[in-house]
């Protein structure tokens, strides 16, 4: 029996660090939405994928290849959050 829940193959791909990002976020979030406002977890999340990016997915550090991670790591920062948004309250209305 396998008892790997996440190895370094599964975190370079696109739902492994989209996973990671999203367990590591909900993980650590209770303590910081007490002292910041949406848009620095927003940026937290980023951050969290950014990081995590560069670490797998491992493309170069030529200009192309960290521009494409930073891109990569805006889309994985969005569906983390969108997959969060989805799981925990899919009716939530939004006020302004």
């Amino acid at each position: 029996m396998n008892a790997d829940f996440f190895t370094a193959e599964m975190l370079a791909t696109f739902a492994g660090l989209v996973a990671a990002v999203s367990l590591v976020v909900q993980f650590t979030k209770p303590m910081l939405k007490k002292k910041l406002s949406d848009a620095w977890i927003r940026l937290y999340v980023w951050i969290i994928s950014l990081i995590l990016a560069f670490v797998f997915l491992q493309t170069g550090w030529d200009i192309r290849a960290i521009s494409l991670t930073i891109v990569n790591s805006i889309l994985i920062a969005l569906t983390s959050m969108g997959i969060y948004e989805n799981v925990s309250d899919p009716k939530a209305l939004k006020h302004k």
